[in-house]
């Protein structure tokens, strides 16, 4: 019986990855004024930004590397932060939500229409993060 356990573990992590589930809020306005108010709503939630993700220029600096010519944004940044209170409380419920943090929202631009996003947490305690997120992405909009 434990090798038929160990085996099924094994297997489901072997798994291939499955696409993740978003959630996306129109912006009205600029690129550079959506990301302005993405942190300015991480920041008054007491929260710091470790990092931000160029990916847009990224992904277009490269394009031509890996042989594509297809624009995908006219700009994108993901924000990287955590929160100190949020994350010690998901992992101290599985040391296995570490794998979550840190916790990103994103802004993309694609001919002039903003979005501001971020990706779904798994059910269980995750959920405090993602509405975390999601008061994070609905500030920023003005929701």
């Amino acid at each position: 019986m434990k090798f038929l356990t160990t085996l099924i573990a094994t297997l489901a992590m072997a798994a291939p990855a499955i696409a993740q589930d978003t959630t996306t809020y129109d912006f009205d306005g600029t690129f550079d004024d959506a990301t302005f108010a993405v942190e300015t709503a991480i920041v008054g939630q007491g929260l710091v930004i470790d990092f931000v993700s160029h990916v847009g220029e990224m992904l277009e600096r490269t394009g031509a590397d890996v042989g594509s010519d297809t624009k995908l944004f006219d700009a994108a940044d993901i924000f990287l932060f955590c929160s100190a209170v949020v994350s010690r409380k998901v992992m101290e419920a599985d040391l296995a939500n570490i794998a979550h943090c840190p916790y990103g929202i994103y802004v993309t631009d694609l001919d002039g229409a903003v979005q501001i996003g971020y990706r779904h947490m798994p059910d269980g305690p995750m959920q405090e993060v993602q509405a975390l997120l999601d008061g994070i992405a609905r500030d920023a909009v003005g929701e």
